[in-house]
């Protein structure tokens, strides 16, 4: 971890911070702040369900793991349950919260509106999407701040959420959905890619083994390649491997043709998208 990321999370790491719910995601969350040296006192978890990982990690590092009274009124309070949890939690969650609490969740399909319903003192809060990416802080989350969060509290949620890989804002609520299409399911729709090639591999005639091995390496050097060459858009650097009349052309007609990946990719993410939507409330 970098000495400018520390520094940068120090700046305006939150004094007091509850995190509700700490399997996958929250439990990479975590991982990610203490790393990045928010305190561990500074840190109340709230799961019903520890893991024993989570368990040994926070009586390693001295973070408190559902008290009989957790702080009520922390500066910041993430919700990482599962969204079809929230109903059930809310109560418990309701009393910790302030008017001053920077509320973020992660929580997929449930607006602004309807977590101020079950929190009613929220008034700051911050809807993020992150990827699973996030377990190796590589993730990439779409973020959008309320209209009610500061300045200082929006700088406090990119922190935290930079914890665990890069953060993109968005100015409308309503793109979360498109952000959930785009890259909360995409890493799905990257291990189908590298699911297919392998399959197709075997098909040509190479032992399964070597196919799934060559097929999961070329996924993860192009997505290094395109991560250290940022200023170069992927469509060019599509046509700096493509050469004119050679094998990868010959692929790409395949590829970029009426029926080809651009048509389904786009229709992949418009029913993920509508999924997304039906499920806010």
């Amino acid at each position: 971890m970098s000495a400018q990321a520390v520094s940068a999370i120090s700046a305006v790491a939150p004094r007091s911070l509850v995190l509700v719910g700490a399997g996958r995601m929250g439990g990479a969350m975590l991982r990610g702040w203490l790393a990045l040296g928010v305190p561990a006192a500074a840190v109340t978890i709230i799961e019903p369900f520890p893991s024993d990982d989570l368990t040994r990690l926070c009586a390693a590092a001295g973070a408190a793991l559902n008290p009989a009274s957790p702080p009520a009124a922390p500066e910041a309070l993430v919700l990482a349950v599962k969204p079809q949890t929230l109903d059930a939690a809310a109560p418990q969650i309701a009393p910790l919260v302030g008017p001053q609490t920077l509320v973020l969740s992660i929580m997929a399909g449930k607006t602004v509106a309807n977590i101020v319903a079950r929190l009613p003192q929220a008034r700051a809060l911050v809807r993020a999407m992150p990827n699973t990416p996030a377990a190796v802080g590589r993730g990439v989350t779409g973020a959008y701040a309320g209209a009610d969060v500061s300045s200082a509290q929006r700088a406090m949620a990119d922190a935290l959420l930079g914890a665990i890989g890069q953060v993109v804002w968005v100015e409308s609520e309503a793109l979360i959905d498109s952000v959930t299409a785009v890259s909360g399911s995409g890493p799905a729709y990257v291990f189908l890619l590298a699911e297919c090639l392998a399959q197709a591999g075997e098909k040509a005639g190479l032992p399964r083994e070597t196919a799934e091995r060559l097929a999961r390496a070329t996924v993860e050097g192009a997505g290094e390649l395109l991560f250290r060459d940022a200023a170069t858009s992927p469509a060019q650097l599509r046509v700096n491997v493509t050469s004119p009349g050679g094998t990868t052309a010959a692929a790409l007609e395949v590829l970029m043709g009426p029926q080809g990946l651009a048509p389904l990719m786009e229709a992949a993410v418009e029913a993920a998208r509508r999924r997304a939507g039906e499920l806010s409330g």
